[in-house]
């Protein structure tokens, strides 16, 4: 196989690349971005950018995937580790004994202060909810689920029945014992949790349903109504995790303690996937008698390990997590007053959100801060809000440009 140089595309063109990728891969994203007037391949990337493969463009990257680029893009210290360990590791094999693997979970069960010690990897986000759902379903011998209404976990099969219609109704009925309430109604999760109830499963910060904030004392809240009926509580921090937020978990800030977190996305600093499922000592001894009845041919490859080892050493680093604190309320201040003040800012750290008036805003928005050199997507399931996410790598003065072209877009 030949393959073009290095910083060159296979196509010749953004509009040979739209019409192979609309021909062999998805037509209908070819025709959402057309409709927005937007034609863009992403080429060259590094640290808080990348570049438009054909009209040469750079662009500051404030969707970051989710948070998969936390770091920027090709983070230095991540790629170098990931470049050393290709010429001694490859994927390992799941079913071996791993130090890799271990000492990676070893790392992460730390972040917990050793609230969560039992680690599974995944690939993707939607297979690690999966298996909390499977392991709550087998630790209470239950099988009803509570999530939130517009919340977003995964397109596999349990996490899928836990999310939004939008993403399961195309598919069929959704699967029996899965009920959804109001995000941050405590009353309505009260009335939905009872002795058929394995787990309540929530994002910390439901990022496709518009990024709306906890209320004070709600996760605290589930926390306790799930305590006393004997339901697990999960928190999805798949993008609220590993800094974002300010803090190494998010649902730090709110004082709970979850059953078990599911973290990905960040995890291997965008170089290779991996995610992970931790859970409390109780809940992990299931494999005690279970070892090899949940399987992840490329969960916790070795290369991935390493790169999430590398991930976690840039964030675990001395002032880190404080730069991203300051860099945050740097945007807040700089994006205040934004639409002759009726946009409403939600934020915790880094995880940014920008509330419209209107349903539909946020699309408009959204197209016209690309336009201007800002790459950032509206929230799905809530379009009047557009979700801004800079890399949390950015120096002071990529934070300036940013909130100056944002400000000149949306002015």
């Amino acid at each position: 196989m030949t393959l073009p140089p290095p910083g060159e595309q296979p196509y010749a063109s953004a509009a040979a690349t739209s019409a192979v990728f609309a021909s062999n891969v998805n037509a209908g994203k070819v025709a959402a971005f057309e409709a927005l007037g937007l034609e863009l391949v992403m080429g060259e990337r590094a640290g808080p950018r990348f570049r438009d493969a054909f009209d040469g463009r750079w662009l500051y990257n404030c969707h970051c995937n989710g948070g998969v680029f936390n770091l920027g893009h090709r983070h230095p210290y991540v790629v170098d580790a990931v470049r050393t360990a290709l010429d001694h590791l490859d994927i390992g094999n799941h079913h071996l004994v791993s130090g890799w693997r271990a000492r990676l979970a070893e790392r992460l069960a730390a972040t917990t202060g050793g609230l969560l010690p039992g680690v599974v990897f995944g690939v993707g986000g939607g297979e690690s909810t999966d298996l909390a759902l499977k392991l709550a379903r087998a630790h209470t011998a239950r099988t009803g689920v509570v999530s939130a209404v517009g919340g977003y976990h995964g397109h596999t099969g349990l996490a899928m029945a836990a999310g939004d219609p939008g993403y399961r109704d195309p598919f069929g009925p959704n699967l029996p014992a899965f009920t959804q309430v109001p995000f941050n109604d405590l009353a309505a999760l009260d009335r939905a949790i009872d002795d058929t109830t394995a787990a309540v499963i929530l994002e910390t910060i439901p990022a496709t349903l518009g990024m709306p904030l906890p209320l004070p004392g709600y996760l605290a809240g589930v926390q306790r109504i799930c305590r006393e009926r004997g339901a697990c509580f999960i928190l999805d921090e798949v993008q609220t995790g590993l800094g974002r937020s300010g803090t190494m978990w998010c649902h730090e800030q709110d004082g709970v303690e979850p059953d078990m977190m599911i973290t990905g996305k960040g995890l291997s600093g965008g170089i290779y996937p991996i995610t992970a499922t931790l859970m409390t000592a109780e809940i992990h001894r299931f494999f005690d008698d279970h070892p090899f009845v949940h399987i992840s041919t490329f969960g916790g490859a070795e290369l991935g390990c390493v790169a999430g080892l590398a991930t976690l050493d840039v964030v675990e680093a001395p002032g880190f997590l404080d730069r991203v604190s300051e860099l945050g309320a740097k945007f807040e201040v700089g994006l205040v007053g934004l639409g002759a003040g009726r946009v409403t800012i939600r934020r915790r750290g880094m995880f940014i959100g920008l509330k419209f008036p209107n349903e539909g805003d946020a699309v408009l928005a959204a197209r016209d801060v690309i336009r201007a050199g800002v790459f950032a997507v509206f929230a799905n399931n809530d379009t009047s809000v557009l979700q801004l996410l800079p890399p949390l790598t950015i120096t002071d003065a990529e934070a300036d440009e940013i909130i100056a072209l944002v400000r000149t877009a949306l002015g």
